[in-house]
């Protein structure tokens, strides 16, 4: 017993000199990242950063963007992309990790993506994106050099806006690297997950089951209303995924009966729950909405000018978007950072366990090693892949 408690005694003695050495920041901003407006190591330490407005010119006209500086020096530059959020920018949860990455030393800078505030999927943003990564490059703020890297983080499904920004022609001159957080990969994918919990690893033929989360679909259904001609069938829509978003058991046959064969066909889809209907489902869309779902989709895209340029996060038990999109997106770029996270549910970093606390531990370690040496750049950085089924 006296050895066995030696040999767990110099385990520990090794495990916090690594710590010491590599990834007490790491820590301590996962912690601050938990602690949201609270408390924090990384508060007392750092200075409170700077937040300011900025115009932020698109091809659709002028629209705001927050910029924080950190106080300190500068170590990158990244755009953090919002998520489905009637606030936009202003959300707190945002505001506060954005608050958060300064605090590391990143100058953050947050559009305010149209989408994200009327929570629809839009390819105009995605071009958005890539003119505030160009904004951000541009930037000489005092302390921040202008030759850092630029790159762009975004959560579930503004990972696939980020990656398409990479493709467009301000994207492909300015982002250097991303970062992806329970994003997606085949947009016909997520469908099925959402709709039937049903999912599979890349190259099986055998298919999973997971409960997806209730407001998945509706989420889905909220993103692409914007597609479809008929306004009354928008506003139809609209009010079933409101009631059912609410409550899942709602009663929705008065809204549902009047829809017109547009609006039918995509409530249809949405309400399936067998998975071997769904591309025929996919298939009986109206033109202009299978279009969009395409459109926003990675699958069939060649990706490969993000190998080794790539920090990919998912939660093994996400049950928004199943964590086999993030393995799928890592294949299709080639070297890739991956690291799924066990207990991890959709950005809910409460009630990871030990395992999963390494693994984002491991996580953020990584993105600050990025900011330390412009790593995406560095040729003596190899990209760490995970090990792939």
């Amino acid at each position: 017993m006296l050895r066995i408690a030696a040999v767990l005694l110099l385990g520990l003695v090794m495990f916090a000199g690594w710590i010491a050495a590599q990834s007490w920041e790491a820590m301590r901003v996962l912690q601050d990242i938990e602690a949201g407006a609270g408390p924090s190591a990384l508060k007392e330490r750092t200075p409170k950063p700077a937040r300011e407005t900025l115009s932020l010119t698109t091809d659709e006209g002028d629209i705001a963007a927050d910029l924080y500086h950190p106080g300190q020096e500068v170590g990158a530059r990244i755009v953090l992309v919002p998520g489905f959020t009637p606030q936009g920018k202003d959300d707190p949860r945002l505001v506060q990790l954005a608050r958060t990455l300064a605090r590391a030393r990143f100058l953050v800078l947050v559009p305010d993506l149209q989408g994200s505030r009327v929570l629809s999927v839009r390819s105009e943003d995605a071009a958005a994106i890539g003119d505030a990564a160009a904004l951000l490059a541009r930037l000489e703020p005092e302390r921040a050099p202008d030759d850092q890297n630029v790159g762009v983080a975004a959560i579930s499904y503004g990972v696939g806006l980020a990656v398409l920004a990479t493709l467009k022609p301000e994207g492909q001159e300015a982002i250097d690297f991303l970062v992806g957080i329970g994003g997606y990969y085949d947009t016909g994918n997520v469908i099925t997950f959402a709709t039937t919990g049903a999912y599979r690893e890349p190259g099986s033929n055998r298919w999973q089951t997971r409960t997806p989360d209730p407001l998945a679909k509706w989420l889905f259904l909220w993103g692409n209303l914007h597609v479809l001609d008929d306004r009354a069938d928008r506003a139809l829509l609209d009010e079933i995924a409101r009631r059912r978003a609410a409550d899942p058991e709602a009663p929705i046959d008065e809204l549902s009966d009047p829809l017109g064969a547009e609006g039918r066909s995509l409530l249809t889809l949405i309400l399936n729950d067998d998975r071997e209907r769904v591309p025929q489902l996919l298939d009986d869309l109206p033109a202009s909405a299978r279009e969009a779902i395409e459109a926003h989709s990675l699958a069939e895209r060649d990706l490969s000018h993000l190998s080794g340029r790539a920090l990919l996060i998912h939660g093994r038990d996400d049950t928004m978007i199943p964590h086999t999109e993030s393995t799928h997106l890592a294949r299709a770029i080639g070297e890739t950072d991956l690291h799924r996270i066990d207990g991890f549910s959709h950005i809910d970093p409460h009630g990871v366990g030990l395992i999963g606390q390494w693994q984002l531990l491991r996580a953020m370690t990584d993105l600050l090693a990025w900011r330390n040496d412009g790593a995406v750049h560095s040729e003596n950085r190899t990209p760490r892949t995970e090990d792939l089924p």
